[in-house]
């Protein structure tokens, strides 16, 4: 694979070469000479098969993490999402000890709790992330969900973006079953505040408990707006917005 220079860009194929634009540029590489139907029979693509596999069913639990969580990561934008939600569930998958190569899953391997704890601080948008945004510490009650940020002055304990006037505060209570695909959300209220110097002790609390059995996800995020006129406006579309599983069990 290598990267268009230059000043006309192409897209497209010509002979064995294939032009497209990525997230990284113009990008030209070359048709494989190896076949589809021989990678999925031949005996020496075992391996590569098995790889095949893994990521496939990394790609699905991936998938059941973004559904889940998609009314919030929305809020939230950024276009390498899927990939890291993948790498992440990949790495995740390598720490089921007990299936076959090639059919390691996140459904077993989230078992292991040095699985499950590479889930807690994952920001899903890696251009704002709470972990640089929110200064005041947070804590989450795994029992009820409730999120509690105690003493929050926006002005001294939230970087927000130099046009915002008001923040929201949200957070959610998420249950995955990785090994069904079976997922369950309850929402908290929103809090919103005027970007000041005023002190708030804020509780974001859940609508309800989940009652699916799986992985429990503690989720929280930050919203910015402009006030203009007593009508707040989000930010450029949401990019400076943040996102993060702030806590799991």
């Amino acid at each position: 694979m290598a990267r268009q220079r230059g000043v006309i860009k192409l897209e497209g194929t010509l002979d064995d070469v294939t032009f497209y634009k990525s997230l990284d540029g113009y990008i030209a590489k070359t048709k494989s000479s190896i076949s589809k139907s021989r990678i999925l029979t031949d005996p020496q693509f075992a391996r590569t098969r098995e790889n095949m596999n893994e990521f496939t069913l990394a790609a699905h639990s991936g998938k059941d993490l973004r559904d889940t969580a998609n009314v919030m990561i929305h809020k939230a934008p950024d276009p390498r999402a899927v990939s890291r939600v993948l790498r992440l569930m990949s790495v995740i998958a390598k720490f089921d000890t007990t299936s076959p190569r090639g059919e390691r899953n996140v459904g077993v391997a989230i078992a292991n709790p040095a699985a499950l704890a590479l889930l807690k601080g994952f920001e899903f948008n890696s251009k704002s992330q709470i972990a640089s945004v929110l200064l005041n510490p947070y804590s989450v009650n795994k029992t009820t969900g409730v999120i509690s940020i105690g003493g929050l002055i926006p002005i001294n304990d939230v970087a927000a973006p130099p046009s915002a006037t008001h923040l929201t505060l949200r957070g959610a209570f998420a249950v995955v079953n990785f090994a069904t695909g079976a997922s369950e959300i309850q929402y908290t209220n929103e809090v919103n505040l005027p970007i000041d110097s005023a002190a708030s002790n804020v509780l974001l609390t859940p609508t309800a408990v989940p009652a699916l059995v799986g992985t429990k996800i503690f989720l929280l995020q930050i919203e910015f707006f402009q006030e203009i006129n007593a009508v707040q406006y989000e930010l450029n579309n949401g990019i400076f917005n943040a996102l993060v599983i702030a806590e799991v069990e």
